[in-house]
């Protein structure tokens, strides 16, 4: 007893000295004090933290052979072999690297990025991830279907009961049946591809196309389901005549929701993009109000972002007959969003709704660069639309006369209830969310994550 005693009273007496050595060392010499104790120190924090960064931060997976074909049904009722799923990204990729292999730019001229992208074929694109969800799935579809058809109609080539269904044939918005959630039609203010065309006769972008597309598509990303949702979406594809409209992506394993967003849309044919969670919670017929929020914020290269928010039903009784633990791990994990993420992102009242909107314009500046494939996915999202690089300001005669920084983003709010069979684990998900925002947040301010070719 008599020996640790006085190994304690050692150890004390050597920390006093240390203390004493530091404290008079800061107040003769705090130079020498910096460069020889606390520069080091911190560099070495520096160094272990973005190194534990490489460890820790996610790093999406690229895709398996099979999972870049899909599956529909086709007019005989029939299921069809696996067939290829049109890629933009791959080919905004290689058409990237080819850029950075053969440069035309002269270094020190800073000129906007104006990435380019294949031209819509649909107006609407519909990305739903789906992981074990047989039992919820139809009732979202068939809100999607019903909103879909009555404002957009199946394009010059679909196909319904065996004979073309041109767009003067669409139904009327408002039709459905009785009791269903009511249409709001879309308004068409979305700027023309051809108002790029300088005053001086320059030509239009290879985006620009004469015949303007229409109809939609709906793209739901099977994340390695272990039940049928496979089969009951494809059995609604059959019943609704949905042939080569309704598209199933599978994944061989699991990549988590951001992962499944990110794959489909970089399949998407739409001048909107739209992804939309498969419980159905968000009422999609407020479609038309994430269009008009995304037209209002488009800049002068058609960039724009609308995303559906709950915030407006913070007092509602929805909210309210949440549990008090429910409540306080969502305002306790809007603080730490609001410290952690840049200004634009941090005055989202709501960045976790399974609901937005991306123009066509606004995914190369967003899709490419995705990390997380978990819960937080979103956030990357509306922080790599704040930090997109510069695009043109355009005058009314096509002229530029300015750049603007960043995508903004219209927050629009949206009908939303409470859908049973929620996969969240309510403490642990809270934690994991809460950890990944850190290393997501750390990550892009640290370099670990850039905006590059990979």
């Amino acid at each position: 007893m008599t020996s640790s005693n006085s190994n304690t009273e050692r150890l004390v007496a050597a920390f006093s000295q240390l203390l004493s050595l530091l404290f008079t060392t800061a107040r003769e010499q705090p130079i020498r004090l910096f460069f020889l104790f606390i520069f080091p120190l911190a560099l070495f924090g520096i160094i272990s933290v973005y190194i534990l960064l490489h460890l820790l931060a996610p790093k999406p997976r690229p895709p398996y052979p099979s999972e870049k074909t899909y599956l529909t049904t086709l007019p005989n009722d029939s299921i069809s072999t696996p067939k290829p799923l049109p890629c933009w990204y791959d080919r905004w990729h290689a058409e990237g690297c080819l850029k950075e292999q053969y440069p035309t730019i002269p270094d020190g001229f800073d000129v906007p990025d104006q990435a380019s992208i294949e031209p819509a074929e649909v107006e609407v694109s519909v990305v739903v991830p789906a992981y074990n969800e047989q039992d919820r799935i139809t009732v979202a579809l068939e809100e999607m279907v019903e909103y879909l058809d009555a404002n957009f109609g199946r394009g010059h080539g679909a196909q319904q009961e065996g004979k073309l269904l041109p767009t003067l044939e669409r139904p009327k918005p408002g039709t459905g049946t009785p009791g269903s959630r009511p249409s709001t039609p879309h308004r068409l203010v979305f700027k023309s591809e051809n108002s790029f065309a300088g005053a001086k006769g320059q030509s239009p972008p290879p985006t620009a196309r004469e015949t303007p597309p229409s109809g939609y598509e709906i793209i739901i990303v099977n994340d390695g389901s272990r039940d049928k949702t496979v089969e009951v979406a494809l059995e609604f594809a059959r019943k609704h005549r949905l042939h080569d409209i309704l598209r199933v992506v599978t994944l061989e394993k699991n990549r988590g929701k951001g992962g499944s967003v990110t794959h489909g849309l970089r399949h998407v044919r739409g001048k909107y993009a739209v992804f939309a969670d498969a419980d159905g919670a968000s009422r999609f017929s407020d479609l038309g109000r994430l269009i008009e929020g995304c037209e209002d914020v488009v800049d002068g290269s058609n960039r724009g972002v609308a995303i559906g928010s709950r915030a407006h039903l913070v007092g509602s009784e929805a909210v309210v007959k949440r549990s008090a633990i429910r409540n306080f791990l969502m305002r306790s994990f809007h603080f730490v969003l609001m410290i952690l993420t840049p200004p634009a992102t941090s005055r989202i009242r709501d960045t976790q709704c399974g609901f937005k909107l991306f123009s066509r314009a606004a995914l190369p500046h967003i899709v490419p660069y995705m990390h997380v494939e978990g819960w937080i996915f979103d956030i990357e999202m509306l922080m790599l639309a704040e930090s997109a690089p510069a695009t043109p300001v355009l005058a009314s005669d096509g002229s530029v006369i300015g750049t603007s920084y960043g995508i903004k983003v219209a927050e629009v709010p949206v009908g939303w209830q409470e859908v049973e069979g929620s996969k969240v684990s309510l403490v642990k998900d809270s934690v994991r969310m809460a950890v990944g925002l850190a290393v997501l947040r750390a990550s892009w301010m640290l370099g670990v994550y850039r905006r590059r070719l990979t």
